[in-house]
């Protein structure tokens, strides 16, 4: 793979209580349309999932929502995305999201979110994919997860050979030439 055509976003249906939060959302959204590269996301209207969705699609950017039947009411899928797709489990969204992207980005959110972004980080880890995942690591949100894979490195459980691999920026403006810079080295031979 040498070209992101689609992103997945992991973020949370809530907007969290840092402004800084809503705002990557935004200029994430915005980034992704004006870079041509559509946003596959969970599919809900609310909390920074429905502000990186809005601001994509007020640039005139391409919309993929994935989301259960169960959440439909809850979360206020997002009827304006060009593709929502209504699933019948979390199991079918998570699949159909893989499926469809070339890349993740985990913005701030709840235990949904960590949940989606460790399952990439898991499949990378036992080279079930090698799509790029990166960590906006907005206000420092992410650092205590950081700090986590630090000590389980420190303390053997993350062994040589089985690293955990991921991108971390800290700035939305760094994040999709990091991921695009990733591409790049999968899709060379000496990667």
């Amino acid at each position: 793979m040498d070209t992101i055509r689609n992103i997945c976003v992991y973020c949370g249906s809530s907007p969290g209580s840092d402004p800084r939060f809503g705002e990557a959302a935004d200029a994430l959204g915005k980034a992704l349309a004006r870079a041509g590269i559509g946003l596959v996301f969970g599919g809900g209207g609310d909390g920074l999932m429905g502000r990186v969705a809005r601001a994509a699609l007020a640039e005139g950017g391409r919309v993929t929502g994935i989301i259960p039947k169960f959440l439909v009411k809850r979360e206020h899928a997002l009827l304006a995305a060009q593709d929502l797709v209504i699933v019948d489990d979390m199991h079918q969204r998570k699949q159909l999201m893989f499926d469809r992207a070339d890349a993740f980005i985990a913005l701030p959110g709840g235990v949904g979110t960590l949940e989606e972004l460790v399952e990439q980080l898991t499949w990378v880890q036992l080279q079930r994919h090698g799509k790029p995942v990166l960590l906006a690591d907005i206000g420092g949100f992410w650092r205590p997860l950081l700090a986590l894979f630090a000590h389980m490195r420190n303390l053997g459980f993350v062994r040589e050979g089985f690293e955990v691999r991921y991108l971390v920026a800290e700035k939305i403006d760094d994040a999709l030439p990091m991921l695009a810079a990733a591409a790049r080295r999968l899709a060379s031979p000496a990667a």
